[in-house]
């Protein structure tokens, strides 16, 4: 599903450069569930960028799915993210004034679907996280727990391969915590390619593998679930 080799990233800053990601050679095959965990500044997260075609590297190469996506424009990428991933993020990233259904209808709008298959599909996908009955409600009536359930039902909507979260506990307490990892537990058993960003070894042991950065290398990488 994903191949990166020798994957680096630099940043220009006040005119020197940073090297953020030092040749970073990766496979991730269809429907694992990896977890890449490292602390602040290890360069998990201009990873998950990379990951998630947010951003381009420097040098090196990656190919999703059987596409070579290093050097595609921004057009390219924007396809890409709309149809492979789903993205999942610690600040849920939710619109405070659309209601759930509206949230998650979303990334369907770009993929030119009609308004009466985008309500189906968005119903579905809050139905898949338990929220069915919540699809007139806004972000700042549910609890955080049930905010990052629509964010992983906006992630699914799009139906893709992908599933990229980005510290999806974070936020949560331990309880709300369990209940995300355990739907992505279920959407891996469904056939999705899970990739889990955390700093935290003990989210990271949910997953199936380990992958651990640090100074932009990354230093293990073990299976554990």
């Amino acid at each position: 599903m994903i191949r990166i080799e020798q994957l680096t990233k630099s940043y220009q800053m006040g005119g020197e450069s940073l090297q953020v990601l030092k040749g970073i050679d990766l496979v991730i095959h269809k429907n694992e569930f990896a977890a890449i965990v490292g602390p602040s500044g290890s360069g998990k997260s201009t990873l998950m960028n990379m990951l998630g075609c947010l951003d381009v590297p420097s040098g090196g190469k990656y190919e999703l799915d059987g596409q070579e996506v290093s050097g595609m424009d921004d057009d390219e990428l924007a396809e890409i993210r709309n149809f492979k991933i789903g993205f999942i993020f610690q600040g849920f990233n939710l619109l405070h004034k659309l209601t759930a259904l509206e949230n998650v209808e979303l990334p369907l709008i770009y993929q030119g679907l009609s308004t009466e298959e985008r309500r189906e599909r968005a119903i579905q996908s809050l139905e898949m996280v338990g929220l069915g009955d919540r699809t007139d409600h806004k972000p700042f009536e549910l609890s955080g727990g049930q905010q990052q359930r629509v964010a992983i039902a906006r992630a699914l909507v799009t139906k893709p391969p992908i599933i990229l979260a980005d510290e999806p506990t974070g936020n949560l307490d331990s309880k709300s915590g369990a209940e995300i990892i355990r739907i992505l537990h279920d959407l891996h058993a469904k056939g999705n390619t899970i990739i889990l960003i955390t700093h935290d070894p003990n989210v990271a042991q949910q997953a199936k593998r380990m992958i651990r950065i640090s100074d932009g290398l990354i230093v293990e990488d073990v299976e554990v679930g």
